[in-house]
């Protein structure tokens, strides 16, 4: 099995490699440490997983998911994330992640999250199942930025991390107009009236660190 590693963190990277080399007796790795890395190494090498940070420099894991998704539809890509699974996990799997697991999951549980979605299944913890099943039984309310497009979401993440448009224009290769465009359907989506207030939310919801 070829398991491709995307983290930013050699430490991280490492252990992770340990973890897997105990359950897969044939495991060869690859490692990115960047979102351009990443996206190279699944367009010149075969990979049977990613195991994709969500925090990556460059692009967020979000964001190198999708662009992973349209150059090969069928590669199972299972995201880790310092953030809680309520925050990301829902968009995560719509857009395609086989699977997501926080960095604080137990070794067990990240070997079997490999073995699931390398057979071709999807993966969330167990405690995220019974959260998604109560939801449906309560018919709770879609969070706030759920509401958003995943272009939305990605402005408005930049923006609760202190970038202004022009910022968000030059790094994601859009018009200021179109950010600014962005930043105004988010207001109007989540009926709010700053950037301030974005901010407070985004930081109340754990979207941004």
């Amino acid at each position: 099995m070829r398991v491709l590693i995307a983290d930013d963190h050699a430490v991280f990277r490492r252990g992770l490699r340990e973890t897997l080399a105990e359950a897969f007796s044939r495991v060869t790795f690859g490692e990115a440490k960047t979102a351009q890395e990443t996206l190279e190494h699944v367009r010149r090498l075969e990979w049977d997983v990613v195991i994709l940070d969500i925090s990556m420099p460059g692009k967020s894991g979000l964001d190198i998911l999708d662009e992973l998704k349209r150059s090969r539809p069928k590669l199972p890509i299972l995201l880790l994330s310092m953030h809680p699974e309520e925050q990301f996990a829902r968009r995560a799997l719509k857009a395609g992640a086989a699977g997501y697991l926080t960095k604080e999951s137990v070794p067990e549980e990240l070997k079997e999250a490999v073995k699931k979605v390398a057979a071709g299944g999807r993966y969330v913890s167990a405690t995220l199942a019974e959260k998604l099943a109560l939801d449906l039984r309560a018919g709770a309310d879609t969070p706030i930025h759920e509401l958003l497009s995943a272009r939305e979401f990605q402005v408005l993440r930049m923006i609760a991390s202190g970038k202004t448009v022009k910022d968000i224009a030059e790094e994601i290769a859009l018009s200021v107009k179109t950010v600014s465009t962005y930043r105004a359907r988010i207001l109007d989506k989540t009926g709010m009236k700053t950037n301030a207030e974005l901010i407070r939310y985004a930081l109340q919801t754990q979207l941004v660190d």
